[in-house]
This record gives C-alpha cells, sequence and structure tokens, in this order.
C-alpha cells in the first residue's frame, strides 16, 4: 500500500487463524465501497477518504488517510471486521502512531432538539442542531447511532475513544441506550439534522423518547453508520414504516436520471407523506388496512414480482425481519446477486425490540 502524506497509524494483531476469515473481512471492507488488491501475504484496500492494509505474514494492520475523520473512519471498519469474525481468538487491537492517544471519538456529537412536528399521525419529525457535522455527509453512510437517556438513566455519560478504534462505553448505570436511525435530512452549513421518529405502541426506546421530546432536549449521536448503496442506473427498493425515511432521502438525493420502482408498506393512506421525490423512479405506496405491522405479505410479494433487468442495477430493502430474510433470500439465492448489488436489512422483528429503528 503506497503511503498518503497525511495520517498513519497501525495494529499488530494476535491472531493465529487469521487466513481462515480474511476472505469475510475483505468482502465486509469491500462493502464499503474499498478497492481491494493483493501482493503476496498483504491485502490492500483503498477507500476515498483513506487506505488500509491487512499483512497476514507479519500480523498486522495498517490504516492511513489525509484527516482525523478519515483515520477514524478507517480505524473503526478494520477494528470492527476483526472483531466480528476473528470474535473467538479474543483479538486485542491496540493502535499506534498517529492520534493514537486520543480520547475523544470523532463519530460522536452532542445534539439539541430545536423543534418537533408530527409529519403523519405516527410518524414525527425532530430537529437536532450540533456542531461541525460535516462529517455526517462523509463516507456514503445515511444512518446515526441514537444515544437515549432513559427513565432509568436520565443523565447519561457519552462514550469515549478507546485503543483499539472502537468506542468504550461507561458502566451500565450511566450508559445511554443505542439506537439506529436514518439521517432524513441534513443541513452542514446551519448544523442541523432531521430524523424522523415512527410513534407507535410497544417497548420502543426511540419512539417513547420522541413522543415526549421537547426543544432544549440533548441527546448523542455516532456515525455515520451503515453500508453505502452503490451507484447505480436502475433501482428496486421496498420499505415498510421504519424503512420509509432512508428510501425517502434516497428518492430526493439521488441523480435525476435514475430509474426504478420502489414500495412503502403504511398502515393506511393518512400515513403517506409528501416526498419530493427527484428521480424517475416509481413510487407505490401499499397500505396494510388493519392488516397489523409484520404480517402483510405484499411487500416482499410486490419485490419479488419485479424483473431484474441487465446494466447496473442495484436492489435496496428495509423492513420487518420475516421479510427482509424472503427478499434477501430471493436475491442472493435465486437470482444469485452479489453483496455489492443488494442491500436487504432488518429494521425490526416481530415480537422485539432493539433493532435499527427501534
Amino acid at each position: 500500500m503506497s503511503e498518503e502524506r497525511g495520517l498513519a497509524c497501525e495494529a499488530r494483531l494476535n491472531l493465529r487463524n487469521l487466513p481462515l476469515y480474511i476472505d469475510r473481512i475483505s468482502d465486509r471492507l469491500q462493502s464499503f465501497d474499498a478497492d481491494a488488491s493483493q501482493d503476496g501475504q498483504r491485502l490492500d484496500f483503498r477507500f476515498a477518504f483513506g487506505g488500509a492494509s491487512l499483512d497476514m505474514e507479519r500480523l498486522v494492520m495498517r490504516a492511513n488517510a489525509a484527516d482525523r475523520d478519515g483515520l477514524a473512519r478507517i480505524k473503526d471498519l478494520l477494528a470492527t471486521a476483526v472483531q466480528v469474525y476473528a470474535r473467538e481468538e479474543k483479538p486485542e487491537i491496540v493502535w499506534t502512531g498517529d492520534l493514537a492517544d486520543e480520547t475523544g471519538l470523532a463519530q460522536f456529537r452532542e445534539m439539541v432538539v430545536t423543534d418537533v412536528h408530527d409529519l403523519t399521525p405516527h410518524m414525527r419529525r425532530i430537529r437536532f442542531a450540533g456542531e461541525d457535522l460535516s462529517r455526517f455527509a462523509k463516507f456514503g453512510g445515511m444512518h446515526i447511532r441514537m444515544l437515549f437517556p432513559t427513565r432509568e438513566v436520565p443523565d447519561p455519560l457519552w462514550p469515549m475513544l478507546g485503543s483499539n478504534g472502537l468506542p468504550v462505553w461507561p458502566s451500565d448505570d450511566r450508559r445511554p441506550v443505542a439506537r439506529v436511525y436514518t439521517i432524513r435530512a441534513l443541513d452542514v452549513a446551519n448544523g442541523i439534522i432531521d430524523v424522523d421518529f415512527l410513534i407507535h405502541p410497544g417497548d420502543s426506546v426511540g419512539a417513547h423518547w420522541a413522543i415526549h421530546a421537547t426543544a432544549g432536549m440533548k441527546i448523542g449521536i455516532m456515525g455515520p453508520v451503515g453500508r453505502p448503496v452503490r451507484p447505480a442506473s436502475w433501482y428496486l427498493m421496498g420499505a415498510d414504516e421504519t424503512g420509509l425515511p432512508a428510501l425517502a432521502r434516497m428518492l430526493e438525493i439521488l441523480p435525476a436520471e435514475t430509474k426504478g420502482v420502489a414500495f412503502v408498506e403504511i398502515a393506511d393512506d393518512s400515513e403517506r407523506q409528501v416526498i419530493d421525490n427527484a428521480t424517475g423512479i416509481e413510487l407505490h405506496w401499499l397500505p396494510r388496512n388493519g392488516v397489523p405491522a409484520g404480517l402483510d405479505a405484499r411487500l416482499a410479494r410486490a419485490i419479488l414480482s419485479v424483473s431484474w433487468p441487465t446494466g447496473s442495477a442495484f436492489g435496496w430493502f428495509a423492513a420487518e425481519a420475516a421479510a427482509a430474510r424472503i427478499v434477501r433470500e430471493h436475491w442472493r439465492g435465486t437470482l444469485a446477486l452479489g453483496r455489492n448489488e443488494t442491500l436487504a436489512a432488518a429494521y425490526w422483528r416481530r415480537g422485539a425490540a432493539g433493532l435499527m429503528a427501534g
């Protein structure tokens, strides 16, 4: 890997079995828009914001970038991939080099509520103000991890940066509850982020917080998180209410010449919302009209009914876990589409709380 000017660091790995899961680590890194190459026992990855390498012979990984945000992002991606796939070896990651002594999380911001209003009977938009939000326009990620105070922990401590490049959380009695939400709109110049919250019954930390949100309340955010959506000329999209903010944002920011079809499942027609669709993607609403959320099969059936075109295409789906599994198995199994062509995510699971959108 040719070193760029800027910042660089490395970490040695205590992993005997790295070759057994290096392919999975590589696949994960490439899913974040990295170009990969191999030179003997070394894998190199080139991101738009820096570079990384994994040396299987010397058991060392390296990161370099032009700035602090880029270096922190690459360290996070590398350390997370190793922690996920080498879990059984209990990896010990200690970065040395530039910014190794930092304790502040580059991806963290404290935000203040400035406005709350309802878009539909069950969708509430909350505006947050914060400083230096340019990071959240980088890396292609549309999501943030929101850190909520709760009744049990009304005054949480925010996480710090660990020596492994990942967050270190406070003890449970001061730890905020984290849930992943979509940045519905971002105004870097004015320091504003809009987040849409689905208001629904059940044990949802995010929905409960949003119901009681008022101007002046503080919250933490981290990000951006999530795989970037690959550029394509045609998209097939599907979402229920939990995935609607992300789908709506894509319809508003994708190039005008983009074609495709999108399906959105909602409770009923009162939940339709205005979307400034700037693309040629056809949007179809699928109201459940009394069928409980998670039990209407029409969304998954609609996705499976669309023929996959030749050429540049991408499939994106975000909804309840069972529907996401059906779509994922169809795309990856039946159609044999790769990870770089599809993203099917479970944003929630019927009967459980705590996934993407709470």
